[in-house]
């Protein structure tokens, strides 16, 4: 058995601070006028922090009567004076301090490489102070990046910086940002920023590291522009230009062309002019923006419905890459029903989703990752007898080869108006080129309600295009239908 007695052992050490007789070194602190000789051990201070035991070892004098003597000039009297008390007893105590002193405590242990503490303060501040963080965020960035060691800090600033953008560039001048941070904040899939705000933002970052160079880039000789790009020869692959519109790629990258090598650029350009212009393959999808209220989905991802959206407003509905594009986000999903949550029924369905105006079906196909649906701009209903159809001339079905898997969909218009849907009591969302249903045996009541779907198939008739390439039956993992509607900014 053994007993530790630490908290004895801790303020023994700290005494030793004070004694005025068995000191070896000096050390010189601070710049003047605020200056201060502080007295203490190198054989403590060696096995305590690397970089003093470093230091020391090359001030080393022969002459062991002879006081060894450093100097720390960018370290400030107060702050070392908690260093060493740190260092002696392995005691901190950070409720006695500004949160600004505790930035100071946190450089100045990385500066004397004290990973213990280092590690410690990180995690202090980020547990403890975000609200005090945010409201100093400009103090607490450049404390981060003033080393390349508080990782965790820095990662807490890029994430914030992601997350509210806004906010950030009011409290940080945003041309003074490292290009470590630069980079690390714009090859983030969650910047909240739009693209075009990220290319100003890069730009005038540039233009602050070439002061020669004028806004007006008419100005610019051959050689502006290779100083410019060569300046931002890191950010320049991380900007997505491919999810500009037609009118920013004119006004704001048009004028810096030749900031871009001339593949990329001819690519741009015919993206816009031939929808079936094919990107490179390597070319940088839309970020992610806030998909809070969107929509609640365990079947399909934002760019699945941005693409969705743009199908409905009819926007680069010819083209097959306008995945590439930035999110087309107008519209809000309010979830209706989930089969995994409400049942596989045509009860439930109809119970919960006829007569609700503009709708989303999404199907989850089992056994593979496939994704079929369709888009009903009018409503669900339930007729009495066999049935009837549904007519409208904006419907649409479509499929995915999986959530992840999108830049290869299969879109199809309605052609036969008067057959877009079909409505009946044993149905389901039922396009007339997408068939749910409960399928009755003969000896089976067909007034039961509580039967699950069990003839499900995609057969061509109404619309352009097949969806799927068999014509035969299949399962699903589950289904979601969604009421589309406007979306409050």
């Amino acid at each position: 058995m053994s007993k530790q007695f630490f908290s004895s052992l801790s303020q023994n050490y700290i005494e030793i601070l004070k004694d005025d007789e068995y000191y070896d070194i000096t050390i010189e602190v601070g710049e003047d006028p605020n200056v201060k000789i502080f007295r203490a051990h190198m054989i403590i201070l060696c096995y305590r922090s690397p970089f003093l035991r470093r230091t020391l070892a090359s001030n080393k004098k022969n002459d062991t009567h002879v006081l060894a003597h450093i100097k720390l000039s960018n370290i400030s009297p107060e702050t070392f004076q908690i260093i060493l008390k740190y260092i002696y007893g392995g005691i901190i105590s950070l409720n006695e301090q500004e949160l600004s002193e505790t930035l100071k405590i946190l450089s100045a242990a990385d500066k004397l490489h004290l990973q213990e503490l280092v590690d410690y303060l990180q995690q202090y501040l980020i547990e403890n102070k975000v609200e005090w963080m945010e409201q100093h965020f400009e103090l607490t960035h450049r404390t981060s990046f003033h080393s390349s060691s508080l990782l965790e800090l820095q990662k807490f600033c890029i994430d914030l910086m992601a997350k509210s953008p806004e906010k950030v560039f009011k409290s940080l001048d945003f041309i003074s940002l490292p290009e470590e941070s630069l980079v690390s904040l714009i090859k983030r899939d969650d910047l909240q920023m739009k693209e075009v705000e990220v290319w100003d933002h890069v730009l005038k970052w540039g233009l602050e590291k070439n002061p020669t160079l004028l806004p007006d880039p008419t100005t610019w000789s051959d050689d502006d522009f290779k100083m410019m790009k060569n300046t931002l020869q890191h950010c320049l692959p991380l900007i997505r230009f491919f999810s500009l519109s037609s009118d920013e790629l004119v006004q704001k990258i048009r004028p810096y062309k030749k900031l871009l090598n001339d593949q990329l650029y001819e690519e741009l350009i015919y993206s816009y002019l031939d929808s079936n212009s094919k990107p490179n393959d390597n070319i940088l999808l839309p970020r992610y923006r806030n998909i809070d209220g969107i929509i609640d989905s365990k079947i399909v991802n934002l760019n699945i419905v941005s693409l969705v959206s743009r199908w409905i407003d009819k926007i680069d509905i010819k083209s097959k890459y306008t995945y590439t594009r930035e999110f087309y986000l107008p519209y809000k999903f309010k979830l209706l029903l989930r089969g995994s949550r409400n049942g596989f029924t045509p009860e439930s369905f109809h119970e919960l989703c006829d007569n609700k105006p503009c709708t989303l079906t999404l199907i989850k196909v089992k056994g593979t990752e496939e994704i079929i649906g369709g888009y009903n701009p009018t409503i669900w209903k339930s007729p009495g007898g066999y049935g009837e159809y549904g007519k409208t001339k904006d419907s649409f079905i479509f499929s995915f080869k999986s959530k992840d898997n999108f830049k290869d969909p299969i879109l199809s218009y309605v052609k036969n108006y008067d057959q877009a849907f079909f409505y009946g009591s044993s149905y389901g969302p039922t396009f007339d080129d997408l068939d749910i249903y409960v399928e009755y045996e003969d000896d089976e009541d067909e007034d039961d309600k509580h039967k699950n779907y069990n003839f499900i198939r995609c057969v061509q008739r109404s619309y352009e295009k097949k969806i799927r390439d068999t014509e035969d039956e299949f399962l699903i993992d589950d289904y979601e239908v969604f009421q589309i509607l406007e979306r409050d900014y």
